[in-house]
C-alpha cells in the first residue's frame, strides 16, 4: 500500500472526500511490538470534530482520530473484479429480494419494509434502496414502530463493498444505536460451468413446489408454517432439488430462483452422514442445467462469513463475491 512521494508519508485526503473510498495509515494503538502503523480501507463516511469515520467492506465501521493520521489517499470506488459476470448492485439487489419474498410489504418512500411472521431476516427486515421520504431518524422510528406492531424485532438490511453500496448508512445506523447482527457475502458466478459439472444428476428430482420431505432436510425452520411455504415459494421461477436418502429426509435438497439472467441458489444441505460424497454439487449442477433452459447466464449466492465449507465449496465452483450484506437490529 503506497502512501508516500519522494520517500515521505503523506496525508491526501481532506473532509471534501466523504463518501468516497480511501485509504489511510494511522499511528497504532494496538501495542503489539514492531506494529507501528495501521491500515484501514473503507469509506469516509463522515469527518467531524477531529475525528475520521471509515466504513470497510465488512460493515465495521472504524473511527479516527484525526492526531493520529500520517497518510491518506482517495483509491478507486472498487476493486476491480476478475472473474464472473459484470453486474452493478443497483441490478443485483432487486433480484436478491424477489428471490425471499415476505408475506406483508410497505413502501417507505423507496425503502420497503417486509414481514413474513419472522421467518428469515430477508424476509423480514427493511430494505432501503433509496430515500426514505423522511429525515432519517423519523424514517428508523416508523421502521422500529412498524415492525414492533408485528411483534417482531425491527431489522435494516444494508450492504457494503461494491459501489454504489450503503456504507454511510451503515456508519449512521451505528450511530443510532443499531446493532450489526448478521453479515453474509453475495457471490456472483457464470452459470455454464456450474451445469457441466461432472456430476451425477440423474439421482436428483426437481420439482416446482416444497413437500414434507424437502422441509423435514431443511435446517432454517423448525416449524414449517404457511408463511415459510410462502416465502420458499416465491421468486420469478421457483425450483426444489432433492436427492432421495435411506429415510424418509432427502439426503440433499436445493433451492433454486430463476429471473431473467440471474439464477439464485440457496438452501443447499446435504445430510451430515453424506457429506463430500458430490451430492451438493449434484443438486446445484441438477438446478444449473434448468436455469440454463430458461435463459440464464449468471448465478448468484449467498454465504454467511463463518460458514467455511459452504464458501470452500463456491470458491471451487468459481463463486466470487460481489458485495456484502448486513442486518443491523434496533437495541
Amino acid at each position: 500500500m503506497e502512501f508516500t512521494t519522494g520517500g515521505r508519508l503523506e496525508v491526501r485526503i481532506t473532509p471534501a472526500d466523504t463518501g468516497k473510498r480511501v485509504s489511510v495509515r494511522r499511528l497504532s494503538s494496538s501495542g503489539t511490538p514492531g506494529s507501528l502503523f495501521t491500515d484501514t480501507v473503507g469509506v469516509l463516511v463522515s469527518w467531524d470534530l477531529g475525528v475520521l469515520s471509515i466504513t470497510r467492506k465488512s460493515g465495521e465501521t472504524v473511527r479516527i482520530e484525526e492526531s493520529a493520521l500520517v497518510a491518506g489517499k482517495v483509491v478507486p470506488a472498487a476493486p476491480a473484479r476478475r472473474r464472473g459476470p459484470a453486474a452493478s448492485f443497483a441490478e443485483l439487489a432487486p433480484v436478491l429480494a424477489r428471490a425471499w419474498q415476505p408475506v406483508e410489504s410497505e413502501p417507505l418512500g423507496e425503502w420497503t419494509l417486509r414481514a413474513a411472521d419472522g421467518f428469515t431476516r430477508r424476509a423480514n427486515s427493511a430494505l432501503p434502496l433509496g430515500d426514505p421520504g423522511l429525515p432519517l431518524p423519523d424514517a428508523l422510528g416508523r421502521v422500529r414502530d412498524w415492525y414492533a406492531a408485528r411483534g417482531l424485532p425491527a431489522y435494516v438490511q444494508t450492504a457494503t463493498g461494491a459501489a454504489g453500496t450503503q456504507e454511510p448508512l451503515c456508519a449512521e445506523l451505528e450511530r443510532a444505536g443499531w446493532e450489526r447482527e448478521v453479515s453474509a457475502e453475495v457471490r456472483i458466478a457464470a452459470l455454464a460451468p456450474i451445469g457441466d459439472l461432472a456430476a451425477d444428476v440423474s439421482q436428483v428430482r426437481l420439482a416446482r413446489t416444497v413437500d414434507e420431505a424437502w422441509l423435514s432436510r431443511y435446517q432454517r425452520s423448525s416449524v414449517p408454517g404457511e408463511h415459510v411455504l410462502q416465502v420458499l415459494g416465491s421468486g420469478p421461477s421457483v425450483w426444489f432439488a432433492s436427492v432421495p436418502g435411506e429415510g424418509p429426509a432427502p439426503a440433499a435438497i436445493g433451492r433454486c430462483v430463476v429471473d431473467g439472467r440471474w439464477a439464485g441458489f440457496m438452501a443447499v444441505e446435504v445430510d451430515p452422514a453424506r457429506r463430500r460424497q458430490g451430492l451438493a454439487s449434484a443438486v446445484m449442477a441438477a438446478l444449473a442445467r434448468r436455469a440454463l433452459d430458461e435463459g440464464a447466464s449468471a448465478a448468484w449466492l449467498q454465504v454467511e462469513t463463518d460458514n467455511e465449507g459452504a464458501r470452500a465449496l463456491y470458491d471451487g465452483l468459481g463463486f466470487a463475491t460481489h458485495h456484502s450484506y448486513h442486518h443491523f437490529r434496533s437495541r
